[in-house]
């Protein structure tokens, strides 16, 4: 395998990881609505967490090392119209997404504030910011401009 060929297969694998943050953020967000004690909030934020640190590498990862291997590869090029799309995309997705995590920040808050107010049992607050329609929107934004991305790269429209 050649220095280019490398640089493509961990693009191919940020992508990847890219791609299992978001399920995993998804399975957490899921779980996230039924969730109305403070314990149950802070335990999946944990899981959150990590979702997000994935999803973080995933998108550094795929930009990088997509932007690298279009200007190593005769063929590619960053600015032909599929890498242009694929760039807004991007940016589309990591903003939404950020925000997101903004919003499934708050529960997690509010989890401690309950708990330091020594309130462990349900609460109707808490399991309402845990079914944030913004973050599950800002969520489904992100979600699909990732799926929009793979389509992208999978046909390279115009190329």
């Amino acid at each position: 395998m050649s220095y280019v060929d490398w640089i493509f297969a961990l693009h191919l694998l940020t992508a990847a990881t890219l791609v299992g943050g978001f399920v995993m953020s998804w399975i957490v967000v899921v779980a996230l609505r039924t969730a109305d004690a403070p314990d149950a909030t802070l335990s999946l934020n944990r899981v959150a967490t990590v979702g997000a640190v994935i999803i973080v590498v995933g998108l550094l990862g795929t930009i990088s090392l997509g932007i690298w291997t279009a200007t190593l590869r005769p063929e590619l090029r960053p600015w032909h119209g599929w890498a242009i799309a694929a760039i807004v995309l991007w940016a589309i997705a990591a903003a939404a997404v950020l925000r997101s995590f903004l919003e499934y920040a708050k529960p997690a808050a509010k989890a401690r504030e309950l708990i330091a107010a020594g309130l462990t049992g349900p609460s109707e607050e808490l399991t309402a910011l845990n079914r944030t329609a913004t973050g599950l929107l800002l969520r489904g934004i992100a979600s699909t401009a990732v799926v929009l991305i793979v389509i992208d790269m999978i046909y390279k429209p115009g190329a």
